[in-house]
């Protein structure tokens, strides 16, 4: 592909206003880290705010947690349908209604004193965030030149780990200093800037046109993307049997106070994790999949055999950041190139992968935990990353397909 058919976006799903140069269009893809940022906080927020907010709306912790579940449905349930339904919409209304979505969720939040309507409104981020998650890796590829595709992708992603790592926290210090209702409040707040961020610097694009949309069966059966969800299922099912419970596991070493300061090494890990892939993920995708793969696998197995140690643990943990942080941008990557011009309906299934695999990480985890004891988590997390590892090996020809130089 010539440099000029890039300027002119002549490539697969991309529009004549793409971009204007060679490079990456910085001001819009960290409008869509911005994006990622504020969906992951909405979603979590509560988690760390649970005593709070249940007196505030007259409820039990464990009815107050339902919000974080509530959101979750309405996020699993919506992605593939709504994606599929606005396939010929023009892209950035679409993405701004995703966003408008959040403001509304989190103003009601901030102001409700009714237990019901905020379920009601956490279901509606939910569904934003299930449009917004299918949206942005292929929003986000379609910005950026051919050969900085991955890279576009993990600027847009770099809000995810940043929220986790230091959005979560810094929102329950808030929260605390403040109150709950004030932090949903400076989410609305922080919308409300984005809403204007995407109007002036994030381009607009066409839906796809009504004899090229795809259906379901159809991009699910294209090469590779089998292979993708599969690998997406494994890894995240993976990794939450041992995040969700990461507390339990540490009582065990005697390290239960120290929780927080595991995650921190966790979540600063994870950064440098996006970090590295962000710069080589346009040439060596599949193998950074499978290094993040081995790294994983090599922290399970130090847990397993020296889980009682500290110096391990914190050791373990930060390879295991490492290698996660930047795994959503392999997948996404890797769906969206896998599927090309159908990229929304992709990213679609691999929200509702990825979401299936975090409900079923507290499932397993739970069943593990109550009938064999913290050390069945490593044995089990081996067996999902063995089965991650044997199929993106074997997707060398699509889905994390072999690097071939131009």
């Amino acid at each position: 592909m010539s440099g000029r058919e890039c300027r002119e976006g002549t490539f697969p799903g991309a529009s004549s206003t793409s971009y204007a140069g060679e490079g990456l269009p910085w001001g819009g893809l960290l409008a869509l880290s911005m994006a990622a940022f504020i969906t992951i906080l909405t979603e979590a927020l509560p988690a760390g705010l649970l005593p709070a907010i249940g007196a505030g709306l007259g409820v039990s912790e464990a009815a107050a947690g339902q919000l974080v579940t509530v959101y979750a449905v309405g996020s699993l349930a919506a992605a593939i349908p709504l994606t599929a339904y606005t396939q010929g919409y023009r892209r950035r209304p679409l993405l701004l209604a995703a966003i408008v979505g959040f403001l509304l969720a989190n103003t009601v939040t901030a102001l409700s004193g009714s237990y019901a309507l905020t379920l009601v409104a956490r279901l509606v981020a939910g569904v934003a965030a299930g449009l917004l998650w299918a949206l942005a890796a292929g929003y986000a590829a379609r910005m950026a030149p051919e050969h900085l595709k991955g890279r576009a992708i993990a600027v847009a992603m770099a809000g995810t780990p940043l929220a986790l790592s230091l959005g979560v926290p810094a929102g329950t210090f808030l929260g605390a200093l403040i109150g709950w209702r004030a932090c949903f409040g400076v989410m609305s707040v922080l919308t409300v800037v984005l809403v204007f961020w995407v109007l002036a610097r994030v381009p607009d694009f066409p839906g796809a046109p009504e004899g090229a949309r795809r259906s379901l069966k159809g991009v699910f059966l294209l090469p590779g993307i089998r292979q993708v969800l599969l690998v997406v299922l494994t890894f995240v099912l993976a990794h939450n049997i041992l995040y969700t419970y990461i507390a339990p596991f540490l009582a065990g070493a005697g390290m239960m106070k120290r929780t927080d300061t595991v995650l921190l090494v966790f979540g600063i890990a994870s950064l440098i994790g996006i970090w590295v892939v962000g710069i080589l993920i346009d040439r060596r995708l599949r193998e950074l999949t499978l290094l993040s793969t081995a790294l994983f696998a090599c922290s399970a197995v130090a847990l397993w055999l020296r889980g009682d140690n500290p110096a391990v643990i914190y050791g373990a943990v930060a390879v295991w950041g490492l290698a996660f942080g930047g795994c959503a941008t392999l997948f996404q990557t890797a769906s969206a190139k896998t599927a090309g011009p159908a990229a929304d309906l992709a990213q679609s299934m691999l929200v509702t992968t990825w979401n299936t695999a975090i409900a079923g990480g507290g499932i397993v985890g739970g069943l593990l935990l109550d009938r064999l004891g913290v050390g069945a988590f490593a044995p089990s997390v081996l067996a999902l990353l063995a089965v991650a590892f044997c199929v993106t090996l074997s997707a060398g020809g699509h889905g994390f397909a072999r690097h071939r130089q131009a």
